[in-house]
């Protein structure tokens, strides 16, 4: 069974950081593709980050330069590092796993970001 479990939300002022992390499980991790996406109230989930089973990695315009994802085979685990945190980076952020063997993807509940003016 897939689970994808993110941790690391919270309050933060505007310009400040925040982690994100993504554990994962159930099946082989290096071969995937992992993504983060948000959805703010009202608004249509988006992709925030993305990085490729060989580490290549895309971002949107609206974050590219202040998220930095990144991943660890070996803790089958997928990390975004959020600086300059803008009250419009206000979300629910979530994990997203595309499977390399199957194609299938996978979605963790998702943890708050909210980011005070």
């Amino acid at each position: 069974q897939v689970q994808l479990v993110e941790s690391g939300g919270g309050l933060v002022q505007a310009g400040g950081s925040l982690r994100l992390s993504c554990a994962a499980s159930g099946r082989i991790f290096s071969f995937d593709t992992m993504g983060w996406y948000r959805q703010a109230p009202g608004k249509q989930r988006e992709l925030v980050a993305r990085i490729t089973a060989g580490g290549s990695t895309n971002y949107p315009d609206s974050v590219k330069g202040r998220f930095t994802i990144s991943r660890d085979n070996v803790k089958n685990t997928v990390y975004l590092q959020m600086n300059s945190l803008k009250p419009e980076d206000t979300a629910v952020y979530y994990c997203n796993r595309v499977s390399g063997v199957s194609g299938l993807d996978y979605w963790g509940k998702g943890t708050l970001v909210t980011v005070s003016s």
